[in-house]
């Protein structure tokens, strides 16, 4: 930072603000993740109900109060009508006119607190419903019917006329672009503060030169400006007193295309912030992620209490996990100087990790700012140890080959003098470098480097199942056989070095030196040469690691489209002794396992593309997750299992192991056919992929890359989408017959229809593997729900006449599955079913923006 740069950097933080905005921003934090717990209040009656409530009693209530204080201590804001008050306050401008037409005065939030405090809220209880009694103070928001709101704004005498359902439309989904644990952190919010002022600093310039320009925050900026909006009349008196006037908050822009107004403006600010400042606009962990993943149900489980269950002593021994830490990082080579006299020729840098690690092992190609006259950020992940090793690379021709281009320096950066303590989480600094042998010049080489890195956060675990021999294909999951059918196939599974973890196998259970009873049980040798019994098939399921988990087996229609349950049971009564406390149901924990890659393991965060039929998702829900977090993914493809948190290593490789061999039968590959079996008709369709591992970032003007053949446009990538697959089939797959044929053809050597209708509906997937009836397909009915899926000779889910709503035959059914009569199909054999890479972007990613 120059001197005048600097300078510049210290007047911006004389900006004078009265809220204490780091605290602020927490409490924001905690009150995002509330509201997205009820994801109803985004939209629909709920948020029509709670925008009543907000304007027929939260605001006459807080009008009340702020004019005399009615009762000692805190006003507690109901849930709903807080997220109603937090987007009307987000446009600060419209929050002001609108109270001081309604009310002649802006209503602060003084002495007001929120539910997520933990504050009781019983006098707020008692004074609105003495004020409000037909409308009770913890409302039901699930159970509402438009007709009923209309009725009851009629006769509103005070209402806003600003759309509340587009602001809260617009705010929802900010909190997936802050719910990362970074945020909430000390250093990283502090660090936001300050940049939140070099913002209005640099608008408070542009004001003062006369120059229109569209600033558009980053998100840990946003983060800071939204906590300052929350307090409305703190930041009206501290934006008149830094800019003269109050700074509007102008969130109605959404595109992000290069040339339009957030691309332009993003860029323009970037420049500004580092012509002004000297330092980088871009921070690691603040740059925008993309849309929100999908979520895998819209019902969540209210009632489900949820605790995390860790481990026994004796499992937790079983397997040896080195624990590692993982850091985002942003890249950036910003000049050169000191060069020989004379030197002809293009430069560029290649990077890498002196001790290279799991996340980042390889060399990468980066151009420099000052030479090329383009911005190239590169962002990959690493552990925060070691040093990053630069080395200047000079080539006389417009090929850039790293094999053909000559060295004429290296410098090294260490990771952990800034990490380990932390320091500060962006860096710029020139770095000497040493001259290679031959390389002459009169000054030291100097090499300009902009690093920008994330805390380090606990890294996911990553593991590989290989088996030492292939299964028999005559071998039947479940149809046990009572005679011994010993295997020698041993599936290894190693860590993310190579070394062997633990060794599993699927076995016969046994009962008595000779004797052998109908069952199944996996087997693990464990590193000492123990062998232990991890799991045995017991009924309907497999009880996992002594009775600690239980994975249920298909056995009933799912609205949300999983496969297997697993819930944690008896060690909700291990944790309990433990804690010398006897709460079972506490403690329970539900995983359910769904079909392909699901939220932020979907295809498009994910940079490795796939065949999404061998990937399996593990996903908890809680109640502090009651949509579902994903914890755990499972390639049956080539083996990988990748854990998020410690407690799922164990019971995710042992489910990896029962799902593969459950899925994998009669040359039946990863979770729905071979892929290399399957031709299909795909769709192409652009998108984004921003990633924790593989980023595709929009950044304007600028390139988030790898460093390998770089390209400055790049705004997206080719996604083949298959949705209609089709293979040796006899029948119609989707759409055919005269009347609605939707939901998916058929998979897999089937002989009957798929999703097909004659005269009716047929909606649902149809048949997938095997099958030799229908699925999906619907004649002077509805066919509804899912096909046959393993091996059936039946129907599932058409309709004849009437109704054949759910799924049909899951494994091995030769009769029918939910035909004619809602419900499900049989499950096992039965005749008739009764009911690291680093990828290249464009700077424009935050999602919200100021004209000033």
């Amino acid at each position: 930072m120059e001197a005048q740069q600097e300078l510049e950097w210290n007047e911006s933080q004389k900006i004078g603000i009265s809220v204490d905005l780091e605290s602020v921003a927490k409490q924001q934090l905690r009150f995002l993740a509330a509201v997205d717990r009820n994801r109803h209040l985004y939209e629909g009656p709920a948020l029509q109900r709670a925008i009543y409530r907000y304007n027929a009693c939260w605001l006459p209530l807080l009008a009340k109060y702020s004019e005399s204080r009615i009762f000692e201590g805190p006003l507690v804001v109901p849930l709903d009508c807080e997220w109603v008050w937090h987007c009307h306050r987000l446009n600060p401008v419209r929050y002001k006119s609108d109270c001081e037409q309604l009310y002649g005065r802006i209503l602060d939030n003084f002495d007001v607190v929120s539910t997520v405090q933990g504050i009781c809220g019983r006098q707020t209880e008692e004074i609105w419903n003495k004020m409000y009694p037909d409308e009770p103070y913890n409302a039901d928001l699930i159970n509402v019917s438009s007709e009923d709101i209309s009725e009851r704004t009629v006769g509103l005498a005070k209402y806003t006329k600003y759309d509340l359902v587009s602001a809260a439309k617009r705010q929802s989904p900010f909190f997936y672009q802050v719910s990362r644990p970074h945020m909430n952190s000390d250093v990283f919010i502090k660090e936001a503060v300050a940049r939140y002022k070099g913002f209005l600093y640099l608008i408070k310039r542009n004001k003062e030169k006369g120059i229109k320009r569209f600033c558009v925050p980053t998100y840990d900026i946003d983060l800071i400006w939204h906590s300052h909006q929350l307090y409305p009349v703190s930041y009206c008196k501290d934006l008149n007193e830094a800019l003269g006037k109050v700074l509007e908050h102008d969130d109605m822009d959404s595109d992000r295309t290069k040339g339009k107004k957030l691309d332009v403006g993003f860029s323009g600010t970037t420049k500004q912030w580092e012509e002004t400042f000297g330092t980088r606009y871009w921070k690691a962990g603040a740059m925008y992620r993309g849309n929100a993943p999908s979520p895998v149900t819209s019902n969540p489980s209210f009632s489900m209490i949820c605790e995390k269950v860790l481990s026994s002593k004796e499992h937790s021994q079983e397997i040896q996990l080195q624990e590692r830490k993982v850091v985002e990082v942003l890249l950036e080579l910003v000049g050169v100087k000191n060069l020989p006299e004379g030197h002809k020729g293009s430069l560029f840098v290649v990077f890498s990790k002196s001790q290279p690690d799991v996340f980042f092992d390889a060399k990468r190609k980066l151009s420099i700012f000052s030479e090329s006259g383009e911005k190239q950020v590169a962002s990959f992940q690493c552990e925060p140890t070691g040093e990053l090793h630069f080395e200047l690379m000079s080539h006389s021709s417009s090929n850039l080959s790293i094999r053909s281009s000559k060295t004429m320096g290296s410098a090294s950066f260490s990771m952990q003098d800034y990490l380990d303590p932390i320091s500060k989480l962006s860096i710029k600094k020139w770095l000497e470098l040493v001259p290679k042998s031959g390389t002459m010049s009169l000054e030291p080489i100097l090499l300009q480097v902009a690093i920008s890195f994330t805390l380090p956060a606990p890294a996911p675990y990553m593991l590989e199942m290989t088996q030492s021999r292939s299964f028999s294909k005559n071998s039947c999951f479940f149809n046990f056989p009572v005679r011994h059918q010993h295997s020698k196939s041993w599936t290894h599974v190693t860590d993310e070095t190579g070394t062997r973890i633990i060794s599993l196998q699927l076995r016969d259970l046994k009962k008595g030196k000779d004797t052998w009873i109908p069952g199944k049980e996996v087997i693990g040798l464990m590193k000492s040469g123990e062998t232990r019994t991890l799991a045995e098939f017991v009924g309907n399921g497999w009880s996992v690691m002594d009775n600690l988990w239980f994975f249920h087996l298909p056995n009933k229609c799912r609205d949300d489209g999983h496969l297997f349950e697993v819930t944690g049971t008896k060690m909700a009564a291990w944790v309990s002794l433990a804690a010398h406390k006897i709460v079972e149901d506490e403690y329970m924990k539900k995983v359910k396992i769904f079909p392909g890659r699901k939220l932020e393991y979907e295809p498009r965060y994910c940079g490795k593309q796939g065949n999404e039929m061998d990937f399996l998702t593990a996903v908890e829900f809680s109640k502090e997750d009651p949509y579902g977090k994903a914890v755990a993914l499972l390639d049956l493809g080539s083996g990988f299992v990748k854990a998020k948190e410690k407690w799922m290593v164990l019971p995710g490789i042992i489910l990896g192991f029962i799902a593969s061999n459950i899925l994998k039968k009669e040359g039946y590959e990863g979770i729905i056919a071979k892929s290399k079996d399957l031709k299909t008709d795909s769709i192409p369709e652009k998108v984004n992929i921003p990633h924790e591992e593989s980023q595709k970032t929009d950044m304007t003007h600028s390139t988030i890359t790898n460093g390998v053949e770089l390209s400055s446009d790049v705004t997206g990538v080719d996604a083949r989408i298959a949705e209609e697959t089709k293979l040796s089939s006899g029948g119609c797959g989707g759409g055919c017959g005269s009347g609605c044929g939707g939901g998916y053809g058929r998979m897999t050597k089937s002989s009957g229809c798929g999703g097909c209708g004659a005269g009716g509906c047929g909606a649902g997937c149809g048949n997938i593997i095997k099958s030799g009836g229908c699925g999906g397909c619907g004649a002077s009915g509805c066919g509804a729900g899912c096909g046959n899926i393993i091996k059936s000779g039946g129907c599932g889910g058409c309709g004849a006449g009437g109704c054949g709503g759910g799924c049909g035959n899951i494994i091995k059914s030769g009769g029918c599955g939910g035909c004619g009569a809602g419900g499900c199909g049989a499950m096992l054999d039965i005749n008739c079913g009764v009911n690291n890479e680093v990828q290249v972007e464009k700077t424009n990613h935050v999602n919200e923006a100021v004209a000033a």
